[in-house]
């Protein structure tokens, strides 16, 4: 790409940010950063001096080193809101929630997306091939359900299983995340090692897995509650709401919605998110996706097939940008009533690129411990049993999804469905099973009448 074509797509992502997700999110939740010009020196010396230090799955991304131009965002494992926040411990958690609701639209072709969430399903998938070694008892019903009880639990998977979804740094260097070989039990005495100054500043407890359990229990205590924290000046714009599904609010596929029908119980409680917490933010914009990707895949066709007859029209229906608050206004229009034009389709498909995002955005809790008297002014604290937080919330990757990533997504979306049904499903099922047992020798007998 030219140096122009580049501070381009950076221009575009700054615009989104400011004019499209702080709609959603709220003004202090957003951080749509700017744009910087570097010396090209400066940036050759950077992308040598931190080529060590990147994840191997990351070193096929080169940085680019030609355009001289850059993004400068603040660094959100440190609290932003907070003037001393430089000279304090500081402890971050991010957490990738993944979707939080199960898709309810008439245009879903299989059943079994009714009842099992789009996670919960992949998971199988990515175990199958090769990514993970495991599947994570994580489901993202269980976090977005608002039920405290739900919430630990999810939490206490992610803690588990922390895959790409879950991350902590302490003084802005990852201290947990992303083995997949991990020992859980020894990971999380490690943790325990680097939290207990947090949590615990001056009582007895050193050691042993009593106190590796009651350290964990109180992080996962602080991040539930500042997940289901609201403030007033965090309420997002005049976004309406989208009705929450008359369908399920949990997941059949949940390990704890498991444990409940095993314990004789049939629906696990859902209390509801408060409306001015990040969740319920996060979820609205994912709920935006309201047609499903079988839906939206043939209103996507139909604009395709226009830009095929007016390739002019492309950037008149601001398929590439601008992210101004003209393309925010065409959003608001939640009717799901085809009337057949490709002005409806393209709003189908630019507020599916929206859930896409909000789908796969990560979640950036940041703490500090702070004495009681320094927790009067107007900042949220979360307590602990020995320690109080001062806190605040970030969303990052909000990078709107590629317009040209819906074909990819329609047939992943196939495949997930199609390997769980194939391979989870009908295991589950012995009537299924029984008649699907596969590589067994089957031999028909014949009896006379």
């Amino acid at each position: 790409q030219t140096s122009e074509e580049i501070l381009h797509h950076l221009q575009n992502i700054v615009d989104f940010g400011k004019h499209v997700m702080k709609q959603f999110f709220g003004e202090n939740y957003v951080h749509h950063g700017e744009i910087i010009q570097l010396p090209l020196d400066f940036v050759r010396q950077l992308c040598l001096k931190i080529q060590p230090e990147r994840p191997e799955s990351r070193c096929d991304k080169d940085m680019d080193t030609l355009s001289g131009y850059a993004m400068c965002l603040p660094n959100l494992t440190r609290l932003h809101t907070y003037r001393l926040a430089e000279q304090r411990p500081m402890l971050c958690i991010e957490v990738k929630p993944k979707c939080g609701f199960i898709p309810f639209s008439s245009h879903v072709s299989q059943e079994i997306k009714h009842k099992v969430c789009r996670y919960c399903m992949h998971q199988h998938l990515k175990v199958a091939n090769g990514k993970w070694k495991r599947p994570s008892k994580y489901c993202p019903l269980d976090l977005f359900s608002g039920n405290k009880q739900r919430m630990h639990f999810a939490l206490k998977s992610l803690l588990q299983e922390a895959q790409n979804n879950l991350k902590i740094f302490k003084n802005g260097e990852l201290i947990y995340g992303c083995k997949d070989d991990q020992d859980c039990l020894s990971d999380w005495n490690e943790l325990a090692r680097h939290l207990k100054p947090f949590f615990f500043p001056s009582n007895g407890l050193v050691s042993g897995p009593h106190c590796t359990r009651t350290i964990v229990k109180e992080l996962i205590h602080v991040i539930t509650m500042a997940l289901l924290s609201s403030t007033e000046a965090c309420r997002a714009g005049d976004m309406k709401t989208v009705p929450i599904s008359q369908g399920r609010s949990y997941c059949e596929a949940s390990a704890f919605n498991k444990e409940l029908v095993r314990n004789g119980k049939h629906k696990p409680e859902s209390s509801g998110l408060p409306r001015g917490c990040l969740l319920y933010k996060t979820l609205q914009a994912q709920m935006l996706d309201m047609l499903d990707i079988e839906g939206l895949y043939p209103l996507y066709s139909r604009v395709e097939q226009y830009l095929e007859e007016f390739p002019e029209e492309r950037s008149t229906l601001q398929i590439d940008g601008p992210y101004n608050e003209a393309f925010y206004e065409k959003l608001l229009d939640l009717s799901t009533e085809d009337d057949g034009t490709v002005a409806f389709a393209l709003t189908k498909v630019q507020q599916y690129r929206i859930a896409m995002t909000a789908k796969d955005c990560s979640i950036m809790i940041a703490l500090s411990p702070c004495l009681q008297d320094e927790c009067l002014e107007q900042r949220p604290v979360v307590l602990t049993s020995k320690s109080r937080f001062t806190f605040s919330i970030s969303v990052l990757d909000l990078d709107l999804k590629p317009y040209d990533s819906i074909p990819h997504q329609y047939k992943l979306d196939g495949k997930i469905v199609n390997y769980y049904l194939k391979n989870v499903q009908a295991k589950d099922d012995p009537v299924m099973s029984g008649l699907f047992k596969e590589n067994e020798d089957c031999t028909l007998v014949l009896h006379k009448v």
